[in-house]
């Protein structure tokens, strides 16, 4: 339209006169610039007001070819990634250098969406394919632009950061098709204040276990944080139960871990509340399982193994620098300790064979000297497995090491007259007396779970 001015401006001047400077003033040019256009429509007519690249694609445009190649790795190896998970991709495995805009210009032209993209992206491109489908000539074209129709989605809603680094961990559990269509559940936790991902672990299911997995992450990379915030189910929330065993009680032994480490628990049934862990998940749920399918990952043994670097990527083009704001995340604690009271415990009674049965074997207790303790019938103890898988029994202050016994002898002494050499029996680690799971601390802190709205242990 400016070079048409331009022409039919010019055009007036050198067929039928008129004022130069009215005309300098119209086009927002000087009068020698009206003169140098006056010769140039003489000499070359209407030609003279087109630019010489009119019509011509620049040097450094994509070509139709690349946009094709792209198209095709997004619908046949990439699908489900998010754009800037697969600019990502495109960058570091098929060494197509391209910017997360021309990626989601090109995305756009072919009507894709990303799995992330906003309300307000969903609502523009439900505008545009529905104009498209009024303008559509053919019943196979509209039903083609039908099926690229997308529902809008709720976002959630924001609230401000902590202040600090380590003031609030957000922690959740998602069970998701992970590795194609086998499900597992993923442990996760995000620092509210730097978006920093703190721990992951899977597991097959829910459990203690892969909570545990994750606090011990944050306690040996970090140190202890102030406060989880978590939701209302399974690990975090506490229920009276109709069986009286403590292992199934498993909002109470995590509660009583915190506690040991002086860290808060707080809990919510609103979703919003916690967003940045849920939005977290989301994303994790649209890359994890592209990264796992294109290196073969099919199992959670595999996942844990590759996580680590996942997580450590994500974290550096997503989060903000630890060191940009102040920290209090507490001085991290021993591997003992944090072996010791990451622990999963169960109420047994010694039996009259001064023996305990655990997970369907007979246990005898053993003391810091290696020498077995003959413990009276009914002594009532709590039976600690340490996170790294030792067993002991405490009983009020005391604490024994569990040895197995087994069901036959190795050696008969009438048969047997030359047995085979055994090493010297080392004396077995048995944790010091203040240990945590002491059982009338351990009591007495159950005593006082009652089915809060808001636990702080």
């Amino acid at each position: 339209m400016e070079e048409f001015n331009e022409y039919e401006v010019i055009k007036e001047l050198a067929d039928h006169g008129g004022n130069k400077r009215s005309a300098a003033l119209k086009l927002g040019c000087s009068k020698r610039t009206i003169d140098r256009h006056i010769a140039g429509y003489k000499m070359e007519g209407k030609a003279y007001f087109i630019h010489g690249n009119s019509g011509r694609k620049p040097v450094h445009s994509m070509s139709d070819e690349v946009k094709c190649d792209i198209i095709d790795l997004y619908g046949n190896k990439y699908f489900e990634a998010n754009f800037a998970h697969f600019t990502e991709l495109l960058n570091e495995i098929e060494k197509i250098n391209v910017s997360e805009s021309v990626v989601r210009n090109i995305m756009s032209a072919a009507d894709i969406l990303s799995p992330r993209a906003t309300r307000r992206v969903r609502q523009e491109q439900k505008r545009k394919l529905n104009a498209k489908l009024k303008a559509a000539k053919t019943d196979k074209e509209a039903e083609a632009i039908s099926t690229k129709i997308i529902e809008i989605e709720d976002a959630h809603a924001r609230r401000p950061r902590c202040a600090n680094f380590g003031e609030m961990i957000q922690m959740d559990a998602s069970l998701h098709p992970w590795f194609g269509n086998k499900k597992a559940t993923l442990h996760i936790a995000i620092d509210d204040a730097t978006g920093i991902v703190v721990g992951a672990w899977f597991e097959e299911q829910e459990t203690l276990r892969g909570y545990y997995s994750v606090f011990r992450q944050i306690l040996t990379e970090y140190g202890i944080p102030y406060m989880f915030y978590t939701d209302r189910r399974t690990v975090f929330e506490y229920k009276k139960l109709a069986t009286k065993d403590v292992a199934k009680d498993t909002f109470t032994q995590f509660s009583y871990a915190c506690k040991q480490f002086g860290v808060q628990i707080e809990t919510t049934s609103v979703a919003q509340a916690k967003g940045r862990v849920e939005r977290l998940i989301q994303t994790m749920q649209s890359r994890l399982p592209v990264e796992f399918r294109l290196k073969g990952v099919t199992t959670v043994e595999q996942a844990n193994e590759i996580l680590p670097g996942i997580i450590q990527r994500y974290n550096a083009r997503f989060a903000l620098p630890a060191h940009s704001m102040p920290s209090v995340f507490e001085n991290q604690p021993s591997n003992e300790k944090i072996d010791l009271t990451l622990a999963v415990i169960s109420e047994r009674t010694v039996d009259c064979g001064h023996s305990i049965r655990y997970e369907n074997k007979h246990f005898r207790t053993v003391n810091g000297n290696g020498y077995i303790d003959y413990l009276k019938p009914r002594t009532k103890g709590l039976v600690i497995r340490t996170f790294s898988g030792g067993l002991f029994f405490g009983v009020d202050e005391l604490i024994f090491a569990l040895e197995e016994i087994p069901l036959h002898e190795r050696t008969s002494k009438n048969f047997d007259f030359k047995p085979p050499k055994e090493l010297p029996k080392k004396k077995p680690y048995v944790p010091a007396p203040n240990h945590p799971w002491r059982l009338a601390a351990f009591s007495a802190f159950v005593k006082k779970q009652n089915l809060p709205a808001s636990v702080s242990a």
